[in-house]
């Protein structure tokens, strides 16, 4: 920094390093462990005010760093913004030494323990699991005093399982993960099994404009992306999003509230401050149905004439993007089992396959049911077979949306309970 602090007039520097151990089980077993080690730093820099920048792997890689990022700075794109000074983070805590202790030997047993917990019940199942455990550093300064250094732990267990039965594939699983060691498997255990349990019997497919239940895993297969896309700051600049002209309207359900948040300790999403060294906030996004605000980075919030909302993430060697942190739905007062008592016909979706390939940006979503289950009378009468659904999210979380009270965590990015839309296209396949 100080070297390029003689040739541009702002400058950033971002670096990352990153270790995962990985306990990986295929058919039932033991595959492989795993450890993999990364480490990178990019520089971003204003001169002339355009923005160059550069990335580099490279231990000591730092004048190259500085010419590439010199070099791209006459055709980047116009600075708009200036860097963040020295701020005061919020205390978020994020690290938990006991997960950088835990041995290979114990994520073996905790992986085993938990196909051997769930073929237990079900032995013909053939599982795949992961058991994982993740130390990151990330060190920020900038020109104008901004300094970060802090660490995150990430403790991760997921399982997918199947039973063939002829030309009959059924997929079941779940995954969990914390800033702390996860001391029993028995969650995702339970949840697998009851999965099996509801899928026991297969049910004749439907077809019409029907009620549906998303589970927890139903609302992140199906209407996080066209959600999160929509709220993010740069897809509303483009003229993208659907509700950018649309802030303090109400266009969803006054049941349907949705914030983002990055200063929960221990989840996985959080952090003190964003990759651009602004302090970590929440950020409200619907407000009983009223748009209330997006998401921005320093560019996305220059551009837009507000302030960033601390939502710049950086995917490897890039540019800083607005991104979600940990996205809430808060949840009802209506219990799963009186979401099902109230239904004649309808379905109850826990993962959907392909729902993000169609138009996102319109807010639509479509899929082949992976697991859903045929609600008849008030009660799961068996697993759907050839069966799709469509729907369109805005439309879908419009009005007479029931909020579950059953909300849970989904690999540490998503809080949300189940979702019941009185309205979703349904068409049998078969």
């Amino acid at each position: 920094m100080e070297i390029a602090n003689k040739s541009a007039e702002e400058v950033e520097v971002f670096s990352t390093s990153r270790k995962t151990t990985e306990a990986i089980f295929e058919a039932n077993r033991l595959k492989l462990i795993q450890t993999k080690e990364s480490q990178g730093t990019a520089l971003r820099l204003i001169k002339n005010g355009r923005i160059g920048f550069s990335a580099t792997n490279k231990p000591n890689g730092k004048q190259e760093l500085l010419s590439m990022a010199l070099e791209m700075a006459p055709f980047g794109a116009e600075a708009k913004f200036e860097f963040p000074g020295l701020y005061t983070y919020p205390e978020v805590a994020i690290f938990d030494p006991a997960v950088e202790s835990i041995s290979e030997e114990a994520m073996v047993q905790f992986g085993q323990s938990l196909i051997d917990g769930i073929r237990a019940k079900s032995p013909e199942i053939v599982c795949e699991a992961t058991v994982s455990r993740t130390i990151s550093s990330i060190q920020l300064r900038n020109s104008r005093g901004a300094i970060a250094n802090y660490r995150r732990s990430v403790f991760s267990i997921g399982i997918e399982g199947v039973i063939i039965r002829g030309t009959d594939m059924l997929f079941v699983g779940d995954y969990e993960s914390s800033c702390h060691p996860i001391s029993t498997p028995d969650h995702v255990a339970q949840s697998t099994l009851e999965q099996l349990e509801r899928a026991e019997n297969t049910a004749l497919s439907l077809t019409g404009t029907l009620p549906v239940i998303f589970t927890p895993h139903g609302v992140a297969a199906s209407l996080i992306a066209p959600l999160a896309t929509a709220f993010n700051g740069k897809t509303v600049l483009r003229g993208a999003s659907l509700l950018g002209t649309r802030k303090g309207e109400q266009v969803l359900d006054p049941a349907v509230s949705i914030r983002d948040d990055a200063t929960i300790s221990f989840c996985p999403a959080s952090s003190i401050c964003d990759d651009e060294g602004i302090p970590s906030q929440q950020t409200s996004l619907v407000e009983k149905g009223v748009i209330a605000n997006f998401l921005y980075d320093l560019q996305t919030a220059a551009e837009a004439g507000t302030a960033s909302t601390g939502n710049a993430r950086r995917l490897g060697g890039s540019l800083p993007n607005p991104s979600t942190n940990a996205l809430i739905i808060s949840e009802g007062k209506v219990s799963f089992a009186d979401m099902l008592a109230d239904i004649k016909e309808g379905l109850v979706i826990e993962q959907l396959m392909g729902a993000t390939q169609g138009n996102i940006l319109g807010g639509d979503f479509s899929g082949n049911v992976l697991l859903g289950y045929r609600v008849t009378n008030g009660r799961i009468v068996g697993r759907v077979k050839n069966t799709m659904v469509s729907g369109n999210v805005y439309e879908a979380l419009k009005e007479n949306v029931i909020i579950g009270s059953d909300s849970r965590w989904l690999g540490g990015s998503l809080k949300t309970p189940s979702i019941l839309c009185p309205r979703i296209a349904v068409t049998a396949t078969d």
